[in-house]
Order: C-alpha cells, then structure tokens, then sequence
C-alpha cells in the first residue's frame, strides 16, 4: 500500500507545475499534489501524463521523475 501511495505522489507531483531541480518545502509539495490531482481528473489522469511524457520527451520525464521521487524521500515533503 505504501509503494502505491508514493507512486501516486510521484505521479501527480510529476504532472504538477513545481520546477525540475526545486526544493519546495511540505506545503508546497502538498498543495502542487493537490493541484494536480485536481487538473488531471485523478492520479490517473496524473499518471497518463506521465506516460504521455515518458512517450513524447523520454530525455526529459527520466530526470523529473526522479527529481519527484527526491522530494517525496526528503523527510519534510509531507509533514504535518
């Protein structure tokens, strides 16, 4: 559960408007989460963007997502 959990964020923080390369603190990264599941219509819609992005800019999605999965491991990204 907790892998799909972060998956999801992973997603929806990929499919937000937040910069590659920023270190947004908790609320940011909470409120960009939040945007994105509401303009992609669900984390699946987040994650058909990101499959859209994988597709169309594969040199580009590679490196935002693991700048997503950076900020959901630092240890502030979603705290309280």
């Amino acid at each position: 559960m907790r892998s799909q959990l972060l998956s999801a964020r992973a997603a929806a923080l990929f499919a937000s408007d937040l910069p590659t390369g920023s270190r947004p603190g908790h609320a940011a990264v909470r409120a960009a989460i939040a945007a994105s599941v509401r303009t992609c219509g669900g984390t699946r819609g987040c994650v058909a963007a990101l499959a859209t992005a994988y597709g169309d800019c594969p040199e580009v999605a590679a490196p935002r997502m693991r700048w997503a999965l950076g900020v959901l491991a630092e240890p502030v990204a979603l705290a309280a």
